[in-house]
């Protein structure tokens, strides 16, 4: 899966101003920008292919310091991807769709979100010539390939470097290509263009116990610092039980303590912690 850094997908890209005038390398301390995630296709739902764009979507957002809040898989239907689309893109910041917006009939992702916003469907003009540059050397650009320049109408393009036919942004709406290699330059295209918060931090302690064991510890610990959440991801080694436990918070102090808080806690309980983490065995 490809990975973001910071460093490798914020040099280049100018910093935009928010509506208000800030920079949104500064956001508000306490403004948690959400995002939700529609995988679209039949293929997906079948099992037929297996997703591989909801962790690199989750892992880039996180970078931009927003948090990807929720997903749903729907499958090749107007009327479902309008829906969803709706619904998603009403209740977070911002809505990603991958799959859909290739060049043949069941790719439908335009037409299904154009009518859910309104809008009609029109040839971009960017995109065409885009196409018609990628495509001039390899047979020229047929209706099919043509279709990959439909855009609900008004909206921006979001540039591919890899096979040419673009992303595409309706206000809040970012339509991206289900290939994962094609989705993750996209995310890069992206990248420092969107206002997000304070990124979310996270840290592991991992510790050879049963889940029920530690419930209350969890629990009171969480409940210690109000800013951090706990994840509690059990497994089995080796023959015995063990679980890790993620620390999660945007504020650094706080996660800090919460994980000291929750070390003390195991050692109380003779339940030795291991810092990072412990190896699942899993694939």
């Amino acid at each position: 899966m490809p990975s973001f850094s910071a460093l490798g997908t914020l040099r280049d890209v100018q910093i935009p101003l928010t509506a208000n005038g800030m920079s949104e390398s500064s956001p508000p301390a306490s403004r948690v920008f959400t995002a939700a995630l529609i995988v679209i296709g039949d293929e997906i739902l079948s099992g037929r292919t297996h997703d591989k764009n909801i962790a690199q979507v989750a892992e880039w957002l996180g970078i931009q310091g927003i948090r990807l809040s929720e997903v749903r898989v729907v499958a090749d239907d107007t009327g479902a991807i309008g829906e969803a689309v709706n619904t998603l893109r009403a209740r977070n910041d911002y809505l990603f769709t991958t799959g859909g917006i290739g060049p043949t009939h069941d790719d439908i992702t335009v037409d299904a979100i154009a009518e859910a916003v309104g809008v009609g469907v029109v040839v971009h003009p960017d995109a065409r010539a885009i196409l018609e540059g990628y495509y001039e050397p390899r047979g020229g650009l047929t209706d099919a390939r043509l279709r990959m320049a439909r855009v609900p109408d008004g909206a921006d393009l979001i540039p591919n470097r890899y096979t040419g036919a673009p992303g595409i942004r309706y206000e809040n709406i970012f339509l991206m290509a289900g290939v994962p290699q094609i989705t993750a330059g996209m995310l890069d295209a992206l990248s420092g263009s969107l206002e997000g918060g304070k990124p979310l931090l996270s840290e592991t302690v991992g510790c050879w116990v049963q889940e029920s064991e530690v419930a209350d510890l969890l629990r009171e610990t969480e409940a210690a610092h109000a800013s951090c959440q706990i994840g509690s991801y059990p497994f089995w080694r080796e023959g015995k039980s063990g679980a890790n436990f993620v620390i999660r918070s945007i504020d650094a102090n706080e996660l800090a303590a919460c994980v000291r808080a929750l070390m003390r806690g195991l050692d109380d309980m003779e339940k030795p912690p291991h810092p990072g983490g412990l190896e699942t065995g899993a694939a």
